[in-house]
């Protein structure tokens, strides 16, 4: 799977995305630093353990670098930045039920939205699963590979 490159100055809006998901019961929000287990047991259980640990690393961060979704309470959707390496989104999932609802556009826009207040530019989306996803949502396009023994 390629990495993908996303210009973070041209994102679409996140309130409409935001406002959507109140709409069907879903908040999107920023992860609190006592939410931590509950969070990071949920992503091992649901997804898998790599990815818990890369969630870790994005607890630790300040502001906590793990946006969640929740619905009646329920964790139903994470997304995280610089957890792999700095300016890097992911890892992010979404519970197989909620999937096709718009929950993963908004932990991305959210996301990317606040990987820009920090400064980015651009944001590199690595080892990226639905690559259409991510090119309809945010105009994202692969970073070509190094040619064999290029330097």
């Amino acid at each position: 799977m390629p990495d993908l490159l996303v210009n973070l100055q041209t994102l679409p809006a996140l309130e409409p995305a935001l406002a959507e998901q109140r709409a069907h019961g879903t908040t999107i929000r920023r992860a609190h630093a006592y939410e931590y287990h509950r969070v990071l047991d949920w992503v091992q259980a649901t997804f898998e353990p790599g990815w818990a640990s890369e969630c870790a690393v994005a607890f630790a961060r300040q502001p906590i670098a793990c946006w969640i979704a929740e619905r009646d309470a329920e964790l139903v959707g994470f997304a995280c930045y610089e957890a792999t390496h700095p300016n890097f989104f992911g890892p992010t999932g979404v519970d197989a039920r909620m999937r096709g609802q718009g929950v993963g556009t908004a932990l991305l826009l959210a996301t990317l939205h606040a990987m820009h207040s920090l400064g980015y530019v651009y944001a590199v989306i690595g080892d990226a699963g639905p690559v259409d996803f991510y090119a309809r949502t945010v105009g994202a396009w692969a970073i070509p590979a190094p040619q064999a023994g290029a330097r």
